[in-house]
Parts: C-alpha cells; sequence; structure tokens
C-alpha cells in the first residue's frame, strides 16, 4: 500500500479509501467486518461514511453505516488504526429523516450532525469532517452548467467555517474537507480560512472515473497547487466500469439492478463509451476493473481513491490495482477514448 499526505495536515493516508455506503442496505454488518478486516490487512488505513449512508437513503436505515463502523471498532479494538472521515448532509427538501430536515450548515444544525456521528461511531472524534454538498445553488450531482439563483437562501460560508473552527478547538473533529464542491467553492474556503484564521480544507471528495474526469478542468489545478487532493468517489462508475452490466445484464443483488432510480451511469452515451473501455482493458489483458482503477489511483491530484464492494471477491479485485501499471501505450489508447466519448456521465 501506498500513503500519501492529506492536504497540509500531519496524516498520511492509503492511497486506497475504503468506502462504507453499501453497509446497512446491502451489505450486512457482518459482511463490513469482512470487509475492513481484509481491507487493513492490506494496509488500508481510512474508511469513509457519512450522517446520511447507506445509499440509498432511507429513514429506516439512516445513520446504519457509521454504527457498523462504531461497533467493528469498538470490537476489534483499533480505533487509532484508522482514519476515519464522515460527512454532514447538506440541504433538500428529499432528507426530512434527517434531523427533521435540519441540514444547514449553521452552528446548531452542524454541532447536532457531530453529536450524532460521534455517538455512532463510538469515538471522541473524527479525523476528517466534510460538508457533503454546498449549502447553495450551484452544479452538482451530475449537473455541469451553472445557474444562478439570486433569490435563493443559503448559509453564508463564513459562518459555516466559524462554527467549523469551533468544534475543531474542541477536539470533536480535526480536519475539515469538501464534497461535490466547485472550483469557486474550493478557493472561497480557502481565502476564508486563510484570511480569518480558520480551519483550511485538506481534501475534495467528488466523483472522478474515466466516464466523469470533469474533475481535471478546473479543480485539479486547485487540488495540486493548494494541496487539497481529491478523494475519488465512483471510480467505478457504480460498478458499470466492471463491464457486469453490459448487454442488458442486471446481476442479482447488484447496485443497478437494486435500485432503478440511479441513471447518472445508464445513458445510451455512457454505456457506449462503458463497452470501449472494457474492450480496451480486455484487449491488454486487464481487468475492466482494475484498469479503471489504476488510472485514478495515478493521477498527480488525487490524494485516495475510494472503492467500495458488496463481497470480498470484487473487493480483493479493487485492491489489486494499487501496484498495476498502465503501459504508455494503453494510457494513449485512454486518452483517444475520452476524446471520442468526453465526459457522458457528469
Amino acid at each position: 500500500m501506498h500513503y500519501r499526505p492529506l492536504g497540509r495536515t500531519d496524516i498520511k493516508v492509503s492511497a486506497l479509501c475504503l468506502g462504507s455506503m453499501t453497509w446497512g442496505e446491502q451489505n450486512t454488518e457482518a459482511d463490513a467486518f469482512m470487509q475492513i478486516d481484509r481491507a487493513r490487512q492490506a494496509g488500508i488505513n481510512f474508511i469513509d461514511t457519512a450522517e446520511m449512508y447507506p445509499v440509498p437513503p432511507r429513514a429506516e436505515t439512516v445513520g446504519s453505516t457509521e454504527s457498523i463502523i462504531g461497533n467493528y471498532m469498538t470490537a476489534r479494538g483499533n480505533r487509532n488504526d484508522w482514519i476515519i472521515a464522515s460527512k454532514i448532509a447538506g440541504p433538500g427538501e428529499w432528507l426530512p429523516h434527517i434531523r427533521d430536515g435540519r441540514t444547514r450548515f449553521v452552528r446548531e444544525h452542524l454541532k447536532a450532525a457531530i453529536d450524532g456521528s460521534l455517538k455512532r461511531l463510538q469515538t471522541d472524534h473524527i479525523d476528517l469532517y466534510q460538508l457533503h454538498w454546498p449549502d447553495r445553488s450551484t452544479n452538482f450531482f451530475g449537473t455541469l452548467g451553472y445557474r444562478h439563483n439570486a433569490d435563493e437562501q443559503l448559509t453564508a460560508i463564513e459562518d459555516t467555517l466559524e462554527a467549523l473552527d469551533a468544534e475543531v478547538q474542541a477536539g470533536r473533529i480535526r480536519h475539515i474537507g469538501l464534497s461535490n464542491e466547485t472550483p469557486w467553492g474550493v478557493l472561497r474556503f480557502l481565502h476564508l480560512a486563510e484570511t480569518r484564521g480558520w480551519p483550511r480544507i485538506a481534501s475534495i471528495q467528488n466523483p472522478y472515473n474515466l466516464l466523469n474526469r470533469s474533475f481535471e478542468v478546473g479543480l485539479a489545478e486547485i487540488a495540486i497547487r493548494e494541496q487539497t487532493g481529491l478523494l475519488a468517489y465512483s471510480p467505478l462508475a457504480f460498478g458499470s466500469l466492471s463491464g457486469k452490466y453490459l448487454d442488458g445484464r442486471q446481476p442479482s443483488g447488484a447496485r443497478l439492478t437494486l435500485f432503478s432510480r440511479f441513471t447518472r451511469y445508464t445513458s445510451e452515451a455512457a454505456v457506449r463509451a462503458t463497452r470501449a473501455y472494457v474492450e480496451l482493458a480486455r484487449r491488454h489483458g486487464m481487468d475492466p476493473a482494475q484498469m479503471a482503477l489504476a488510472f485514478v489511483n495515478r493521477q498527480p491530484f488525487v490524494t485516495s481513491n475510494i472503492i467500495g464492494a458488496t463481497n470480498l471477491d470484487q473487493l480483493e479485485t479493487n485492491l489489486g490495482s494499487i501496484n498495476m501499471g498502465l503501459s504508455d501505450a494503453l494510457l494513449e489508447e485512454l486518452e483517444a477514448l475520452h476524446r471520442d466519448h468526453p465526459n457522458p456521465a457528469p
């Protein structure tokens, strides 16, 4: 396993991060325990979760993933071996089951969210606390174009950072990060941290995979120059880049089989691109999933690649990507395919 600095902090995280959003929905607690054990054996020290997990979010399961992680670390007695990242849910009418819809990034809601996460995780601190999506109208979750809403009610970033600073000073969170954020948002958080002495963001957790390389357009340069590296989520595009859904296949128990609501990677354009990448991997004698992950792993703006699995075989395949090189010839072909299929699933 390789380890990389988390922003400008004194923390080093594994280049692969264990994602957890299936635990409590597609996976049982016993499944999760086995995954965490295997990840630790492979050298992973970084685990990512959120108060709204598992996904899809439901009132019946909300918070289950954090509880499973807390139960694991209490049972194993190894909390200090792990860097735990969690997130507060952003605003949205579709989340009435989280604090009765109190999901703005204001002091009161942040404190309540951290209280809940600490209790479920059975710990006294969270190493990286992230804002799951912006508390303002902007383009994320598959929207590329920005449309301004002059009449929106939003929480000032100043208020959010001041509240987070209080939590850092209290020792309840160590560092902060953003998620599903835009270049303007990242730079605004950085500017306020530098001018007001508030906590500096350590990372950006956004989608990044062969079907969605939009992070490269504006955020990659910021990530490198400002040392706010990417925590890449959905590196396999919800498993699509493994090729398992091609030709209309619907594997039993798979995410896109169970939950038809997730359409980000199922458009005709995305399927065409997926087929091209899968065929390319096979021509080079590679597992398609490992090729897709290796592509993410090698990017200079990536701090850690968040891998997820619903069984140990999938996890083993994902772990195998960490030492996998990509030849110059293969990289040239990947770029050619990207030019033919530019970001079909933003």
